[in-house]
């Protein structure tokens, strides 16, 4: 379904983050909404952001937290579109800090669910991680749960109330906290660390993903778990492609880390359709119409969607270039 973002008020939690400003600057540059509401709980990202040039006449900057129901509500009225981007995503910290995980991850995306249903928002789509496949630390668990109560936030919208779907992507190159960066600012020493030499991860840009979370918006019928198609890398050659010269030291792998990342489990696959750019994890419920994403063809019974099984992988001067078109 296309929509006319000219007349949608869209409203991004944790539009402060790397996912937030980026979603931002396409939507107002390319989809021009009558309104855009970054809501975050921090006043002086806001603040940066304004002074940064996203002063568009559109956007409206909204204080408060996910965990906070009643100014949820007050910041969803008259909104029509909503997408879920505010979490705690660093593993170390919610393994440290398990019931703030809990509160902002789990409790947060109940509070979006509760606030959409009751204000009459027509859809949310909610950022997930393939953390949340298999999950083996608590962030990836927490945001299973979140995927499984949007899912299920269907089941209270009814047939013409909101919809509630879900993306899972992999490693965002250059998002904070990731590879990239922290490879850059070892390069200065001549020294860059790698947990384990046989790790690979799926990658995708910023951009790519707005583009990819548009595309779903546009697409859903509520229920779906939108997983895109995308390359792996294996972990040493990302480390030699960028510093060729530079001493590669084994740390080895972390707790609550994987040696490789899935997005679509054997037995999520029987649930899953492929389509050409995508894969689509369909809900099992007895509200799901089977009419939907009949276009999309079944996976074989034993597939999983793994990076270190992907057909899909960068070459060295691909990965450079997606390192490239990545500011800082």
């Amino acid at each position: 379904m296309q929509l006319n973002w000219r007349e949608l008020s869209v409203l991004v939690t944790g539009g402060t983050g790397s996912f937030g400003r980026k979603f931002a600057e396409i939507l107002l540059k390319e989809y021009h909404p009558k309104r855009l509401i970054i809501f975050s709980r921090d006043e002086l990202k806001q603040h940066n952001m304004r002074s940064e040039g996203f002063d568009d006449p559109s956007l409206r900057y909204f204080i408060g937290d996910v965990r906070d129901l009643s100014r949820l509500k007050r910041a969803f009225n008259g909104v029509d579109i909503v997408v879920h981007a505010a979490a705690l995503k660093q593993v170390p910290a919610c393994e440290y800090n398990p019931l703030e995980a809990v509160a902002t991850n789990i409790t947060g995306a109940s509070n979006v669910i509760e606030a959409s249903l009751d204000t009459g928002v027509q859809r949310v789509l909610a950022m997930s991680t393939d953390k949340a496949t298999s999950p083996i630390n608590l962030y990836g668990a927490t945001k299973l749960v979140s995927e499984k109560l949007f899912v299920q936030g269907n089941s209270y919208g009814g047939a013409d109330g909101t919809l509630f779907s879900c993306v899972r992507y992999g490693n965002v190159v250059g998002s904070r906290g990731s590879v990239v960066p922290l490879f850059k600012e070892q390069m200065k020493t001549g020294r860059l660390t790698i947990t384990d030499p046989r790790m690979t991860r799926f990658w995708i840009t910023l951009d790519q993903g707005v583009r990819f979370v548009i595309s779903c918006i546009e697409q859903m019928y509520g229920g779906e778990v939108f997983i895109p198609k995308l390359p792996s890398m294996n972990m040493l050659e990302l480390a030699k492609t960028m510093a060729p010269d530079a001493q590669i030291e084994n740390i080895g792998i972390r707790s609550g880390e994987k040696l490789h990342e899935s997005m679509i489990s054997v037995d999520e696959a029987r649930q899953t359709v492929e389509l050409k750019d995508r894969y689509v994890i369909l809900p099992a419920h007895p509200w799901w119409s089977e009419k939907n994403w009949v276009e999309g063809s079944k996976l074989p019974e034993d597939f999983h969607y793994s990076s270190d099984t992907n057909h899909w992988w960068l070459s060295p001067d691909e990965m450079m270039t997606l390192i490239n078109s990545y500011e800082e």
